[in-house]
């Protein structure tokens, strides 16, 4: 396998994640305490923890979770899932078993980098880019046209991460057809899914569109959860399932039993944590709307339609690359600019910036913008 380039965000994270004084990019939603976590745990899984061996754990993942994953679907069964350590270890190994030298996949820019780094490393692939001048829309027609004779993959991710975009769900169920009649996996990125702004915008899950179809999630976006590790795919191909778990015998092997036990207390509990963390996005919103339209000779601001990161146009004269460096360097605000989510594969803005919404009381960190701004 070719050598990878660098992972420009983690790379960009490495340097200012944990010593920037405003994390104001984050794409997760508000964590909680393991108190608060344990606290909506049911007695069945409390005495799970309370009773917990740290032995080796199945490589398909715990049991128990599995079916509390399984819940989340239409048409998915526990034996359906898979579980992995985070989403990326779900990417890769999918990747690697879908794709090999020949083939071609298709890919939604702009996107999060392994999405697209990882298929180059294996085969040829061709992007569609979400147009920005219609709010980030699809165009099937695009998709339709990028296709070849030996297309395996068509990835996507809605909510998406960093646009916040949601498409319409008849375009996202005829990306499923469009594959099915074709012979392509669709490999569905869904970890923002439950975040939506307008629940009627909630996408059905790619797993229970299709057989064939990958839906991709993980605790750490929507629920807010990302220490726990624990990730998943869902596809009712179950000679697929297996050479996924072939797979992560050569990289995990099996997950944290700790953080199984968590992730299926937290995904049991699921509903209550969603509205807590929809709840924190919609109070925020306003925060945002108040600090944009105050520099709305600066920013082109537009809300999220799902998830918990949006891509603002910055409109200053010293372009968005110099205007994140000098703000976590003069006043400790990290935001990720343009070219973290640039993309080998088509033309992607150059004058956009990820801003993160979903995590509790951004005051400080949009007053501590604020104050620079007017200072500059």
């Amino acid at each position: 396998m070719p050598q990878l380039p660098d992972f420009r965000l983690e790379t960009h994270f490495s340097r200012w994640e944990f010593t920037a004084r405003h994390h104001l990019t984050a794409s997760d939603a508000q964590t909680m305490t393991m108190a608060e976590l344990l606290a909506l745990a049911g007695p069945e899984d409390r005495e799970a923890w309370d009773t917990l061996a740290l032995g080796y754990t199945e490589t398909f993942g715990d049991p128990g979770l599995r079916r509390a994953i399984a819940g989340m679907y239409e048409r998915i069964d526990a034996d359906d899932v898979i579980c992995f350590g985070g989403a990326q270890e779900g990417i890769d190994l999918a990747m690697r078993v879908l794709l090999e030298p020949g083939d071609h996949a298709v890919v939604l820019t702009p996107n999060y980098q392994s999405a697209e780094t990882i298929p180059l490393s294996l085969c040829e692939v061709t992007g569609v880019a979400l147009d920005e001048r219609r709010d980030w829309a699809l165009d099937l027609d695009a998709v339709e046209a990028a296709l070849r004779p030996n297309t395996k993959v068509l990835s996507v991710n809605f909510p998406n991460n960093p646009t916040g975009a949601v498409i319409d769900a008849a375009d996202f169920v005829r990306l499923a057809e469009l594959c099915d009649e074709r012979g392509i996996r669709l490999f569905s990125d869904e970890v923002y899914r439950g975040l939506e702004r307008d629940p009627a915008r909630t996408l059905p899950q790619a797993a229970d569109l299709s057989e064939r179809a990958l839906s991709l999630n993980v605790t750490s976006k929507s629920l807010g959860l990302p220490g726990l590790r624990i990730g998943w795919i869902a596809c009712r191909d179950r000679e697929l399932r297996s050479r996924l778990e072939r797979a992560k015998h050569y990289a995990t092997i099996c997950n944290s039993a700790p953080s199984e036990v968590l992730a299926r207390i937290a995904i049991t509990a699921r509903e209550r944590i969603l509205e807590r963390n929809r709840g924190i996005i919609a109070e925020n919103l306003p925060q945002f709307d108040a600090f944009f339209a105050e520099f709305a000779d600066l920013f082109e601001w537009r809300a999220p339609d799902g998830g918990c990161v949006a891509y603002p146009r910055y409109l200053g004269a010293d372009g968005v690359e110099e205007f994140c460096t000098a703000l976590i360097e003069q006043a400790g605000v990290l935001l990720l600019p343009a070219s973290i989510f640039r993309s080998e594969l088509t033309p992607t803005p150059t004058d956009r910036f990820r801003i993160g919404v979903g995590r509790r009381d951004p005051a400080p960190a949009l007053d501590a913008l604020a104050d620079w701004l007017r200072k500059r």
